[in-house]
């Protein structure tokens, strides 16, 4: 059997932050927790909180990228991950401390703005599941 590989797409409001091929693994994080990606995994939709986004290929080895809130999405071997913001690096440490200044602490205004987008994109997010099973 071929080894089967994911391609990444890391998007960003204004511009796309990373296009990865080969990818074998990815694992990001949502409320409920950690969560890993295969090649063969069944297709999927998941909100992300702020955290840290790793994914595994060929030839970088694993990356690691600080990821503010957002939506991940697997169709196929097709990985779209949408976030307001991502920070790339190579200390793990420096990542996280990087989520914990920049992403969580907000002020109480944006949070107000983003548990309203937040309800906004479930809904959406629910709204396409149940279009796709008519």
């Amino acid at each position: 059997m071929p080894l089967t590989r994911m391609n990444l797409k890391l998007l960003l409001p204004f511009r796309i932050f990373a296009e990865k091929t080969g990818v074998s693994r990815i694992v990001a994080e949502t409320r409920e927790g950690s969560f890993g990606l295969l090649p063969h995994r069944l297709d999927c939709v998941a909100a992300l909180v702020p955290g840290i986004l790793i994914y595994e290929n060929e030839a970088e080895g694993e990356v690691c990228v600080a990821v503010d809130e957002g939506v991940l999405v697997k169709t196929g071997l097709d990985v779209f991950v949408s976030v307001r913001n991502a920070i790339g690096g190579t200390d793990l440490g420096l990542l996280r401390e990087a989520v914990e200044r920049e992403f969580l602490n907000l002020n109480e205004r944006e949070q107000n703005v983003r548990s309203v987008m937040a309800k906004m994109e479930s809904g959406f997010i629910r709204r396409l599941v149940e279009l796709h099973r008519e």
